[in-house]
């Protein structure tokens, strides 16, 4: 393990520019490449190191010939759109223009206190409001915790491979990153723990991997992170999707076990959303920490937004409190469950020669590992272009970029049928990029 890798500041977008994709729609560049005409003043340097992969394949899905395996999307026929235009209507009967308004920084008050209720519930001990800040999703959670922790250069040790929104959330920072070894037994790991100024993890389904994080590596990432004195981001937000089981207690929910009592000041930075409960349009999240570094991150969210909406906070306020959840999302955990077997199932008849996966317990991603060095996910990905499938493909997770054996594979969006077929074709993507690679016999 290579301490303090990142990416170089030249380095352009390896996947992008590799593209010859047929729709127009899809931008074909490196963000270095976007620059200003002659003789204004050039874009900043943090650009150089990013890439349009997500603009990719949010275009592609608005693309009827195209199967998207790429986008971490929920499925949109599944958005209660019913109850929420109900939900609104209650919102502004009981709070009228008031959430018409710019609202507190911190977030509509009633609804900060729900969240607290939500949490205190779920970890077993008391949290207030003044331990909530709502954010304009969860990604805002990430973009706001990276503002107020990091400056250019210092060191993040952060889940490998690493969510591709959190490492867009952070770029502009310039920071350094340290792989987190799950079984914190890799050398120097210690030492980059003390050094860190945050770790980053996704216990429940990982993006990219899917993976399920164990109770006891959870407890002992605490226990490490603790004895560092550092804090430990823990980004949640596909609790509610459980296939198989439950997930078991957070980290959050772990320190809350060793601080039953008193008021909040353990290390966890804790994310939520509705976003894969209700629906991401809301852009409704929160960040649950101590009381004194919330009110630093509103501060940082000052200079950000001013204010989310109060209107769609009002909304989810709403839903929360009528419970609706509660009868909603058992139906999207079985519509999940079916459409991850369809693809599951797929996979082993078409990509089975080559790669190689587990079925994930929850969450959204199926995490495609290459059975030979022979296949580059970089290049595979221009091939699927040309197939008319989109996938994710690893170097995007890899803050150096140089993950190429691995696709992130999206199951949620689509229909089992829509899946199979996205399936088929990833496989003739795969037969072409093993033809065309270079010293190939004719």
């Amino acid at each position: 393990m290579r301490p303090g890798w990142f990416p170089g500041s030249g380095r352009l977008c390896r996947v992008a520019s590799i593209i010859r994709s047929p729709l127009s729609a899809v931008a074909v560049r490196s963000m270095s490449q976007s620059q200003p005409r002659a003789g204004r003043p050039a874009l900043a340097s943090w650009l150089s190191t990013g890439n349009s992969i997500t603009q990719q394949f949010m275009a592609i899905g608005g693309q009827a010939d195209f199967v998207s395996l790429a986008g971490g999307l929920p499925a949109a026929e599944l958005y209660p759109v019913e109850a929420m235009a109900a939900a609104q209507e209650r919102a502004l009967t009981r709070w009228g223009s008031a959430i018409l308004e710019y609202g507190p920084i911190e977030g509509l008050p009633a609804l900060r206190a729900a969240v607290a209720e939500r949490v205190s519930a779920a970890s077993g001990r008391r949290f207030g409001p003044e331990n909530v800040l709502l954010t304009t999703g969860a990604m805002q959670g990430l973009d706001l915790v990276g503002k107020l922790l990091v400056d250019p250069g210092e060191l993040i040790v952060s889940q490998f491979p690493t969510y591709l929104g959190a490492l867009d959330a952070w770029r502009p920072r310039a920071p350094r990153y340290e792989k987190l070894d799950w079984s914190l037994q890799a050398p120097g790991q210690d030492a980059a723990l003390r050094q860190a100024k945050f770790v980053y993890a996704v216990p429940n389904y990982s993006n990219p991997t899917g993976v399920l994080v164990s109770q006891e590596e959870r407890a002992a990432l605490l226990d490490k992170v603790l004895a560092a004195g550092t804090w430990l981001l823990e980004d949640d937000p596909y609790l509610p999707l459980q296939f198989d089981g439950p997930a078991g207690p957070g980290i959050l929910a772990h320190h809350a076990q060793r601080q039953p009592s008193g008021a909040y000041d353990g290390p966890v930075i804790y994310l939520g959303t509705l976003s894969k409960s209700l629906a991401p349009g809301l852009r409704v999240g929160w960040i649950v920490a101590e009381a004194s570094l919330i009110a630093a991150l509103a501060l940082v969210k000052q200079s950000t937004d001013i204010a989310s909406s109060l209107l769609t906070q009002a909304l989810a306020l709403e839903m929360i409190e009528s419970d609706f959840e509660a009868q909603h999302v058992p139906k999207i955990v079985a519509t999940y469950r079916e459409r991850r077997d369809a693809l599951c199932a797929a996979a082993s008849e078409h990509l089975s020669d080559w790669f190689e996966w587990e079925v994930p317990p929850g969450g959204m991603f199926v995490w495609m590992r290459a059975k030979t060095p022979e296949i580059d996910t970089d290049a595979l990905y221009a091939h699927a272009l040309q197939e008319k499938v989109a996938f994710v493909p690893s170097s995007v997770f890899d803050p150096d970029g140089a993950l190429k054996s691995a696709m992130r594979v999206n199951f949620t969006r689509s229909a089992p049928e829509v899946l199979t077929e996205g399936v088929r074709r990833l496989a003739r993507a795969t037969r072409r990029q093993l033809e065309a690679r270079p010293g190939r016999a004719a």
